[in-house]
């Protein structure tokens, strides 16, 4: 099982992930997020942990010029599109890097049917929790709801997962459960992440 850390804005954060042995790194290009990277991480501390962590924006339905823009700036490994992006914008920001798109879980499993046409213009998807904040809730969406999904697409499980919800992870099984993604549960503030439980949590789950 693969494990992201998304909402890194501090280098000694970054660098402790890399030890930990965490896959992946998600950092948040959407200015109205209390995690906002862009002004907390300048792109060449990014582009020097090349090869030792997966590398992963966030974006918010931004200008595609400004997509690639960034992900050259911070040698991003993938971008994770969680707004209302098209099928059109998925296609082209893919011709330049990997793509995750987003879709928001409610109460009823329809995002599973709306991920369907992004099918061929995504590499994964990632399921979270519905919001007007586009994420870090903390709140968990009912992962029953994925129980039906039927399609080859590797995905992301996100929305809420914490440092005492390791057991609840290991027993849910689906096979194309792909990763894990945490954020605001292992936090002492946003975008300040405490190890000691990121520690714990990527040690259990890697077991």
């Amino acid at each position: 099982m693969k494990i992201k850390v998304c909402g890194i804005t501090r280098k000694e954060d970054l660098d402790a992930l890399v030890q930990l042995g965490a896959d992946y790194a998600g950092f948040i290009f959407y200015g109205k997020s209390p995690r906002f990277a862009g002004n907390k991480l300048d792109g060449r501390t990014v582009r020097e942990i090349a090869g030792r962590i997966g590398k992963v924006g966030v974006f918010v339905n931004a200008d595609p010029q400004q997509v690639i823009q960034t992900v050259k700036d911070y040698g991003l490994d993938m971008i994770q599109l969680h707004g209302d992006e098209s099928i059109a914008v998925c296609q082209q920001l893919r011709l330049t890097v990997p793509v995750m798109k987003v879709f928001p879980m409610g109460e009823k499993a329809n995002a599973v049917d709306y991920a369907a046409p992004f099918m061929a213009v995504s590499d994964f998807f990632l399921f979270d929790t519905a919001s007007k904040e586009y994420g870090g809730t903390g709140r968990q969406f009912n992962w029953e709801l994925l129980n039906d999904y039927s399609y080859d697409k590797p995905f992301f499980l996100s929305g809420g997962i914490g440092p005492d919800d390791t057991e609840a992870v290991l027993r849910w099984r689906h096979k194309q459960l792909f990763a894990l993604d945490v954020n605001s549960r292992f936090e002492t503030a946003p975008g300040v992440k405490d190890m000691d439980k990121v520690a714990a949590f990527i040690n259990t789950i890697k077991k």
